[in-house]
């Protein structure tokens, strides 16, 4: 792989460049090397954090040393990795719209020039690559937003949105994982926990997969919410070749 940089980012830390643009070929670059490093055990690596075109590397320097580190990345980095380009792992994210939990759809609506239907019809009608997760755990940074429907943030952000909530910032859209403070306009809400500290694996989803949105009525979404409760609802996952 060539153009990417290996630098110090503190003293436990390196930051491995990829480039300097959000495509979907760098996405499966970093999740490919992140899939590589997991099959490899490296001894010393505490944590790999994936962004839009870089992979932070968190290693313990009590087990292995600067050098060591940024050594083995080089001789991963060199290695002729097969891109994963032709298989995707979907996960359906159930969503009732509009109402109590979509208070900004109207407005969404109104900025595209569309009805409320038409903006859940746009929304809900692509698959969405997770780039990387952040800001909070289990926040998604989707890329793939129909730019009909993009809307700016609000001018005075919330002061608490409640989990679950689904929405539009500029040219994004994402899930809320936990009650916050946040500025985008919402159009909707998920019965489905993206992040759960009790679970075995608390963060639902992980960077490289993607989101497709599935509409919902309000009394489906009750149900899953009962099921999601009592630990029995898991969400319909597609894996394609």
């Amino acid at each position: 792989m060539q153009n990417i940089k290996i630098l110090t980012a503190g003293d436990s830390s390196l930051l491995i460049e990829f480039g300097n643009e959000i495509s979907p070929e760098i996405n499966r670059k970093i999740a490919a090397i992140v899939k590589l490093m997991r099959e490899q055990h490296i001894e010393g690596i505490v944590d790999t954090i994936p962004t839009y075109c870089s992979l932070l590397v968190n290693y313990d320097p009590r087990v292995i040393r600067y050098e060591e580190m940024k050594n083995c990345l080089e001789a991963l980095l060199r290695l002729d990795i097969k891109l994963d380009s032709g298989k995707r792992t979907i996960v359906e994210i159930p969503v009732c719209y509009g109402g109590e939990f979509g208070p900004d759809l109207a407005h969404i609506a109104e900025h595209a020039g569309l009805s409320e239907q038409e903006v859940i019809d746009i929304h809900s009608s692509r698959d969405y690559l997770i780039y990387m997760l952040g800001f909070l755990p289990g926040f998604t940074y989707l890329g793939g937003l129909d730019e009909r429907i993009f809307t700016p943030r609000l001018a005075s952000p919330r002061l608490e949105i409640p989990a679950g909530s689904v929405g539009i910032g500029g040219t994004q859209t994402g899930i809320y994982p936990m009650d916050s403070p946040g500025g985008w306009q919402l159009m909707g809400k998920t019965p489905v926990k993206t992040y759960d500290p009790n679970r075995k694996e608390p963060i639902l989803v992980e960077a490289g997969q993607y989101i497709r949105f599935v509409p919902i009525d309000r009394a489906e979404y009750d149900r899953i919410s009962d099921l999601v409760e009592r630990g029995e609802y898991e969400c319909v996952i597609h894996r394609e070749v």
